[in-house]
């Protein structure tokens, strides 16, 4: 499946740091069973990877991905333990050849215009865009609207509820990543009902 058809697939990705094991799958079907199926898992903890593996094998309709994927080694990682896309903050040449070499969907993250250009030159269309909050918002995806006319992107980085739908009326905005659909005392609780209201609300968020 192309990363454009993933993105797709709901207005909202939930960038999930999952600190403990036992949390991966109960959290996963929540935020499915609300309407979210596109999961990003960062690479940030111990949990990850094995978090990830269980997503992957046993969490029916989620579309699941790893996050904060820096180099080539951690890209073989989460493709083996079953990741159906991987997404960076940023990018190298040499993350972008081993991307395009395995064919895995990628996000690679930009945060200036010739960051885009370069990435564009190398083939892609959709780009996260990151951190959105802190690197011009929704005012930066405005002004490279027609410079850039082609590309889309999917602000992460400060994204929350309230900021959520002016992202999402843009048009060259695919869909937007954020963690406030996972709130942390949510997971420590269990409170998997929270989460799954939580992603209901998000995915009824419109997109152009």
């Amino acid at each position: 499946m192309e990363i454009a058809a993933i993105a797709a697939k709901a207005p909202v990705i939930p960038v999930l740091t999952i600190e403990l094991v036992a949390d991966a799958v109960p959290l996963a079907r929540a935020l499915v069973k609300g309407g979210l199926p596109v999961l990003e898992i960062t690479l940030r903890t111990e949990a990850a990877l094995e978090a990830l593996r269980l997503i992957a094998s046993e969490v029916q309709g989620a579309v699941v991905g790893a996050g904060t994927v820096l180099n080539t080694g951690q890209l073989k990682q989460a493709t083996q333990a079953g990741a159906q896309f991987v997404v960076s903050p940023g990018c190298t040449s040499a993350l972008a050849q081993a991307v395009k070499a395995s064919g895995m969907p990628f996000l690679p993250g930009v945060q200036t215009v010739s960051e885009a250009m370069a990435l564009t030159e190398q083939g892609f269309q959709l780009l996260k865009f990151f951190p959105a909050d802190t690197s011009g918002g929704l005012g930066w995806l405005k002004a490279v609207a027609a410079p850039l006319a082609g590309l889309r992107f999917c602000p992460t980085g400060g994204v929350n509820a309230e900021t959520a739908p002016a992202y999402l009326a843009l048009g060259n905005v695919a869909c937007v990543g954020g963690s406030w659909v996972a709130p942390k005392e949510a997971v420590a609780a269990g409170d998997w009902a929270r989460v799954e209201r939580l992603a209901a609300a998000a995915s009824a968020l419109k997109r152009p």
